[in-house]
């Protein structure tokens, strides 16, 4: 049951989703042969949630509240959800592995940051002394280091910086704070490394977006020197049902990714397992962005999240942050990972994020000179 509208969508981004549908629809077929997969009706299930969906978004959350649309799903359901989701993700990395395998001389290395399990991804000419530490998207219940790893490596490529990609604990088997936890353990496991923290960049899409404005809130209570910048791309920054505003569900004419797959119904709930929303550390926009390194904000003005990515950005530069928000028209959530060399904007964004840590570094030198 579509809420997304195609006659909005560029002809690129309509084969883009096209050609999503039928890997999600295989990787569903095959999901639901698996015996384990056969105790709940998917059918059902799936129609009892795009229903409400559906709802929710029309009357733009007046009959539904994101509680109440995760109160509609048992424990039980919501587990077999997120093995859907990641079997679909899985399955298109495996299709673009086998598609565009890495090339040999590019260096996958798993290691554990303490007790965290990550991943290097090493591109040769790299600086070794540089790391981009990434978290990855999923909404904190789905994804992992090798569903983001083709956009990971074009972006240590892009900006000839080691990457360290984090396998976080996700809800809800494990909710709010132990994914954040992971993050921050894994910053400071970098400087036990002998890592300095004005080389270390972290960055994140999505979910990542929001565990990099989080790592950086525990980091500055911590006292813990901070990162020389942070790139957060079409992060989560509001949980409160108040901080879902008009544009949030207009977007979803214009954003496939986030408004027809129903992932949405149940990440926040399950990932905040009854604390409070107005936690800054849930809900990072209502927090004091003061001391906060330079910070590079990407969105698409199409997608569900991009009011949330203004108002952080306005909410930055008003604590006196040295932020930059960049935007794209007329492309989904996501672009950055599932565009990667076929969108010009994905392109675009991996040029600009380039760009924005070249400047950081050659300001860096700057000062260490004088």
């Amino acid at each position: 049951m579509s809420i997304s509208d195609r006659s909005k969508l560029s002809q690129q981004v309509k084969e883009l989703m096209d050609e999503f549908q039928k890997i999600q629809m295989k990787a569903i077929s095959e999901f639901l042969k698996i015996k384990e997969n056969q105790t709940i009706n998917f059918l059902e299930l799936n129609s009892k949630i795009m229903e409400a969906n559906k709802r929710w978004v029309e009357t733009k959350g007046k009959d539904l509240t994101i509680q109440d649309l995760y109160d509609l799903t048992t424990p039980e359901e919501r587990l077999y959800l997120k093995r859907l989701f990641q079997f679909i993700f899985d399955k298109m990395s495996d299709q673009q592995e086998s598609e565009n395998p890495l090339p040999e001389n590019i260096k996958i290395e798993q290691i554990m940051a303490y007790d965290i399990p990550a991943e290097w991804q090493i591109v040769p000419g790299v600086n070794d002394d540089r790391v981009l530490l990434y978290f990855h998207g999923g909404g904190m219940v789905i994804g992992s280091p090798r569903d983001s790893r083709y956009f990971t490596v074009a972006l240590g490529q892009a900006t000839k910086m080691r990457v360290l990609s984090i396998d976080y604990r996700l809800a809800p088997e494990h909710p709010h704070p132990a994914g954040q936890e992971d993050c921050v353990t894994a910053y400071k496991w970098l400087l036990s490394t002998g890592i300095k923290p004005e080389n270390i960049i972290i960055g994140g899409l999505s979910a990542g977006g929001y565990f990099t404005l989080t790592t950086i809130l525990r980091l500055r209570e911590e006292g813990i020197p901070l990162p020389l910048g942070a790139i957060c791309l079409s992060p989560g920054t509001d949980f409160r049902q108040e901080g879902i505003d008009d544009l949030f569900f207009e977007n979803a004419r214009t954003d496939p990714i986030l408004a027809d797959g129903g992932l949405l119904l149940f990440c926040i709930p399950a990932y905040a397992a009854g604390a409070d929303l107005n936690d800054p550390l849930l809900s990072p926009v209502i927090a004091d962005f003061k001391g906060f390194p330079p910070l590079l904000v990407q969105a698409s003005t199409s997608e569900m999240l991009y009011s949330g990515s203004k108002r952080l950005a306005e909410k930055a530069k008003e604590a006196g942050v040295d932020v930059t928000l960049e935007t794209w028209d007329n492309i989904p959530h996501g672009f950055h990972v599932f565009g990667l060399n076929v969108l010009p904007e994905a392109e675009d964004a991996i040029n600009h994020i380039k760009i924005f840590i070249q400047k950081l570094f050659k300001e860096e030198a700057l000062e260490i000179q004088v």
